[in-house]
């Protein structure tokens, strides 16, 4: 075999060993992102629940701040991960920038284990940080292992995927198990070994990857003219520079601000997108009109879809009854549903769009998308069962409904997020790709955060209780249905602005 060089570079791509059918270096990236994301889920599930126990002594009133502050914190992880491309791009390289994110991130999770608010604001605004150096990044790497053509990228991101998923699915469960019943601290002291344990998950993907790298060769290393070391300290101190003023965003700004901070980024990635389609003609403008329509209920869905580490996080806590024979389910394994079923239903749906592919049926991609706000509506109309004609004489509902509501959503996730992930791809300006993607991930930080700002409103100003939680899944549920079916009504007028492209 002849080496293939690496896009845009005059490197070749190695001839790389094979195990189990791919580069060997995709099971490094694979373990070294599973870790990372047992350090970011180990610890999400717990965010709001310390918040309140920490810094409101456990007050339901403290539940709007944290829904609020959660919010935020998944929006600007999305936001920054824009950034983060970009620094490895063109100016250190996706090796250096994935190992100082890994060094930052394992910074911010010991922090927020300080029992002081300004420095876990500033613990999560560091996490923040370096997440955008991280994330982005490692995705990058792994397509940069296969030389173009080659039939077996789609497959390994397809395992990539799964480490995703297993991470997010085991740290959930062992976190809680750490702190409950190995250490069995009280209160808000669990908390704290959560937030441990995922600062040593991180290290571990970052001993993993340090290690690992060697196996890449010239993939992901800088190109000579980002091999300074200058370059890396300039990063550094962009980064300390940075730190502070995401952690100004969240903690004084508040969620309002940052909302509008990235609706006019938003805007600014739109009109540049509109600019580059103008100079290349109609049906190029058109298409990138369908991409911002669709961005748009990218954001309808995000914002009621991630209730998962707030508002139903309250909900397990207080109005499921966790109660089975005695034993009591964690709330933090409640987390670890998505992941289960996404393992379960995504190989039954890749099929499903196979075989109503072959008979000429496949839903379009304005469909699916309208499919997965279904979804998700659907979530959120057994909740509404559940609080109207399933509550219990202690003022519970079974938990087999905030289950199956995940499970739902699920399918409703996807439905729509890995279509938008490749509707990107096919619709950005030819030039502009990476900025398109921008787009998406910024939609997507939107939606956070006004989930965070929809979980505040079901809490209220007193805590969550079974007449608020029905009266926002009610509305969440019908603003879902309705933009499932306008979806599905203005269809063929978003796939004419397609021209083609399915």
């Amino acid at each position: 075999m002849g080496h293939t060089t690496l896009a845009g570079d005059a490197r070749p791509i190695p001839d790389y060993p094979q195990l189990m059918g791919h580069p060997r270096p995709l099971w490094m990236l694979f373990m070294s992102e599973f870790w990372e994301r047992f350090a970011f889920y180990g610890m999400r599930w717990a965010l709001t629940l310390y918040i309140v126990a920490q810094f409101y002594d456990g007050n339901d009133a403290g539940q709007a701040d944290a829904s609020r502050t959660y919010g935020a914190y998944l929006a600007l992880v999305y936001a920054t991960a824009v950034f983060g491309g970009y620094v490895a791009d063109k100016i250190l390289g996706y090796q250096r920038s994935i190992l100082l994110g890994a060094v930052v991130m394992a910074a911010g999770l010991f922090m927020v284990m300080v029992p002081n608010h300004a420095v876990f604001m500033l613990g999560l605004a560091t996490i923040i940080v370096g997440n955008g150096l991280f994330k982005p990044n490692i995705s990058s790497m792994v397509g940069q292992l296969y030389v173009q053509g080659d039939s077996r990228r789609d497959r390994g991101f397809t395992l990539f995927y799964m480490g995703i998923n297993a991470g997010a699915l085991i740290a959930p469960i062992l976190t809680s198990i750490l702190a409950n019943k190995v250490f069995g601290t009280p209160g808000h002291h669990n908390y704290h070994v959560v937030f441990a344990a995922s600062g040593v998950g991180m290290l571990i993907s970052l001993v993993w990857f340090w290690f690992g790298r060697r196996q890449l060769g010239p993939v992901g290393r800088p190109a000579p003219e980002q091999a300074s070391r200058m370059r890396m300290l300039y990063v550094v101190l962009g980064v300390l520079a940075t730190i502070p003023l995401v952690y100004l965003l969240m903690d004084k700004a508040g969620a309002v601000a940052i909302q509008w901070l990235l609706s006019v980024l938003f805007l600014g990635v739109g009109v540049m997108l509109v600019i580059e389609a103008i100079r290349t003609g109609r049906v190029q403008i058109q298409r990138v009109i369908a991409m911002l329509i669709i961005f748009t209920f990218n954001v309808l869905f995000w914002m009621f879809f991630e209730q998962a580490g707030s508002s139903f996080n309250f909900l397990a806590q207080h109005i499921v009854d966790r109660n089975l024979g005695g034993w009591e389910f964690p709330i933090g394994w409640f987390q670890s549903v998505n992941p289960v079923a996404i393992v379960l239903l995504a190989p039954l749906i890749s099929l499903a769009w196979g075989w109503l592919d072959q008979r000429r049926v496949e839903p379009s991609i304005p469909r699916k998308f309208g499919l997965g706000l279904i979804g998700n509506a659907l979530g959120f109309a057994v909740l509404m069962y559940a609080l109207s004609a399933l509550v219990g004489s202690d003022g519970t509902i079974p938990l087999w409904t905030l289950v199956l509501c995940y499970v739902l959503q699920t399918a409703g996730e996807l439905c729509l997020s890995p279509i938008g992930l490749s509707m990107v791809t096919k619709l950005a300006p030819a030039r502009l790709v990476g900025l398109g993607m921008g787009g998406w991930f910024l939609s997507t930080a939107i939606g956070n955060n006004l989930a965070g700002l929809f979980a505040g409103h079901v809490s209220g100003a007193s805590g969550m209780t079974v007449g608020s939680a029905l009266s926002g899944y009610t509305m969440g549920f019908w603003i879902l249905l309705g933009g499932g079916i306008v979806l599905f009504l203005v269809a063929p007028l978003i796939n004419r602005l397609m021209h083609g492209v399915r």
